[in-house]
């Protein structure tokens, strides 16, 4: 399930940490269920399906810590920001949790 762009907290070192685990992971197949969106979905690029040929998908194994400030009504994340990769914890493992 796509939940949010995260641009926040992406440094170039704290990139190229995360770029180092892509290898292996590309993938032709888009892997969220619930794209793409409509143009109206967001403010600035939303996942619209002439969009995502630009985007480089990756098989769903990395499991990232995001931060974020709350839900919005379409279910996505609100204020957004990447603060690392889990490596203590399986994809399948992820559920949807509260903001804090």
């Amino acid at each position: 399930m796509f939940l949010a762009k995260v641009r926040n907290g992406f440094v170039p070192a704290s990139r190229r940490a995360v770029a180092r685990h892509f290898r292996g992971l590309a993938t032709d197949v888009c892997p969220f269920a619930n794209l793409p969106e409509p143009k109206s979905r967001r403010q600035g690029k939303a996942l619209t399906k002439e969009f995502m040929k630009e985007c480089r998908w990756l098989k769903p194994q990395l499991v990232a810590q995001v931060e974020f400030a709350d839900w919005t009504k379409a279910n996505n994340l609100r204020q957004s920001s990447f603060a690392g990769l889990r490596e203590d914890k399986d994809a399948r493992e992820v559920t949807h949790e509260t903001a804090a």
